[in-house]
């Protein structure tokens, strides 16, 4: 008999932008095999969400990314085929810009890909477009930001 669940576990993620593009990995362990989503997992004892969606970015998918802001947040519930509950995830997503590495596949990561935000692939976690779409307004807003004259 399964163990019930007592509380929501806390998790993290990222959208990692490089030249315009999105990194999203294709799950390749329970829950949702097989669905395209933002790299990340669980939020460690101690760690800040942006640390721990940094963290999660590297071991996941190899990619060192700078954290840039919180874009959102989704539940993930998942139900057996008897309605009953099987997991609760709270994901904090960010916006993040890479920074270095090439992605790379893993236990975690059965497929990486770079995206065309507005193209996202149809097979994709509830709720990951909108993520993604308020992640890219926040990367272009720090870009902005960031080429900005400053003033004097």
């Amino acid at each position: 008999m399964a163990a019930a669940i007592e509380r929501p576990v806390l998790a993290t993620s990222a959208a990692v932008f490089r030249e315009g593009r999105v990194l999203l990995a294709r799950r390749g362990q329970p829950p949702a095999r097989g669905v395209w989503t933002l790299p990340g997992g669980r939020v460690e004892p101690g760690e800040t969400l942006a640390e721990a969606a940094a963290r999660e970015v590297m071991e996941e998918v190899g990619v060192r990314c700078i954290i840039l802001g919180v874009a959102g947040a989704v539940d993930v519930i998942l139900r057996g085929d008897d309605g009953a509950l099987g997991a609760h995830f709270v994901v904090v997503s960010h916006a993040a810009r890479w920074e270095s590495g090439e992605p790379a596949t893993g236990p975690e990561a059965a497929e990486i890909g770079w995206f065309d935000p507005a193209a996202l692939p149809a097979d994709t976690t509830p709720g990951l477009a909108a993520i993604v779409a308020q992640a890219a307004r926040l990367a272009q807003d720090a870009y902005a930001l960031a080429a900005a004259p400053l003033v004097t």
